[in-house]
């Protein structure tokens, strides 16, 4: 809490009571959204997809300071793992799998979030190799490359194989079934498909996403703010500022870059396993190069390198475009009389206009990295240590 809010570092009471705070305020949200309808709990939901992704990209972009237009490849080979373990299309397409899951494939998911972390991190590792020794402007068209690769690959494996269904995409995926402890005695035992009633209280199945959705985030923020102090994130911030001096200082820069690929892969990995479980039905539409640019804008937008900076910019980018959705038309005609822009063509105007906006006054982004050296407003300067009075040599004394 006090990595993410630097005001409270001096006051270990107050860092306490607002972690208590906010955790019993994002339990509360989706409660109090649901009486409005589900579509606002859904659009909450999917903000922390997007928070997950974007502190992901941080790693690469933030972190290492290398420009990566190709990440929504991630989220999609993370979808696509999902997708072929909790559903029939495998069985249905492979008879050496039907004759081997004879009652068809259904993955705990507790298996499947490492899972789709370790194939997506392996494409991560497989995009970085090659691309050790680009930067700037080389390394995003390469990057950008890799990802319609991908989706073109997505696209086209449905023959002489059936792997991915191509365009028509993987239907019937199989939801996420919470199970913990032994089979003679669980602990848990029950699907996000269905309503949970606790204490009287009828949770619906987006709100059991959310909160998995929301244990997940926190996971990848612990995550994100242990590396960012590490050996290792003090070693992605030397390449970012000076690969050169970095090298010279003895950082194995060959290893690093790899590994900041390898784990902003793994975060969008997870988040496309849950996008697919969140969805139930996957196509390679879904993971087009806008992706892409509107994970990196999150980033850029929230502030690059700085946690709280970049999770800002993804609710930001993602919520206002989907509360425009609903509220665009209605405000034009309460205004205006009539409906002069498309709700879909004003998400995008005003989309380009903030990041002009950001570009011109705001270039660090809204909550960017504190500077070194500079204390946070409401900081407690300790005072110095010894006599206070000091004496000058010259006087005599």
């Amino acid at each position: 809490m006090t990595r993410l809010f630097p005001s409270l570092a001096n006051n270990r009471t107050a860092a306490i009571f607002a972690a208590i705070a906010i955790g019993i305020a994002l339990f509360m949200l989706p409660i109090i959204a649901g009486y409005f309808g589900n579509f606002w709990v859904r659009v909450m939901a999917m903000a922390l997809l997007y928070v997950m992704l974007a502190l992901g990209l941080n790693i690469v972009v933030g972190f290492a300071g290398l420009l990566d237009l190709g990440y929504v490849a991630f989220y999609a080979v993370g979808a696509y793992t999902y997708a072929l373990l909790c559903s029939p299309h495998l069985s249905d397409n492979f008879e050496w799998v039907q004759a081997m899951f004879p009652d068809g494939l259904h993955m705990s998911i507790w298996l499947i979030i490492p899972v789709a972390a370790g194939i997506a991190a392996m494409f991560g590792i497989l995009l970085g190799a090659p691309v050790l020794k680009l930067r700037g402007d080389y390394l995003a068209i390469v990057t950008l490359g890799f990802g319609e690769i991908v989706r073109i690959f997505l696209n086209n494996l449905n023959a002489p194989l059936n792997f991915t269904n191509g365009p028509q995409g993987i239907g019937t995926i199989e939801p996420v079934h919470i199970t913990l402890g032994p089979p003679s005695f669980r602990l848990l035992d029950f699907s996000l498909s269905r309503p949970l009633e606790v204490f009287g209280y009828e949770f619906q199945p987006v709100m059991l996403y959310y909160y998995l959705f929301l244990l997940l985030a926190m996971v990848i923020i612990v995550v994100s703010v242990r590396l960012e102090d590490s050996r290792i994130g003090r070693a992605w911030m030397a390449i970012r500022e000076d690969e050169i001096a970095a090298k010279a200082m003895g950082v194995n820069t060959r290893n690093i870059k790899l590994l900041a690929f390898a784990m902003g892969a793994s975060f969008g990995g997870v988040s496309g396993a849950m996008f697919a479980a969140f969805q139930g039905f996957i196509s390679p539409e879904s993971f087009i190069l806008m992706e892409s640019v509107v994970i990196v804008s999150m980033v850029v937008l929230g502030g690059m390198g700085h946690i709280p900076g970049v999770i800002l910019g993804a609710i930001l980018l993602y919520a206002i475009p989907e509360a425009l959705r609903i509220w665009a038309k209605p405000a034009q005609e309460m205004i205006f009389g009539h409906e002069y822009i498309a709700p879909e063509a004003l998400r995008m105007l005003l989309f380009g206009s903030a990041m002009v906006l950001i570009m011109l006054y705001r270039p660090h982004g809204l909550w960017p990295v504190p500077k070194h050296g500079v204390r946070p407003a409401g900081a407690v300067i300790p005072p110095p240590a010894g006599p206070t009075t000091a004496t000058s040599p010259l006087s005599g004394a």
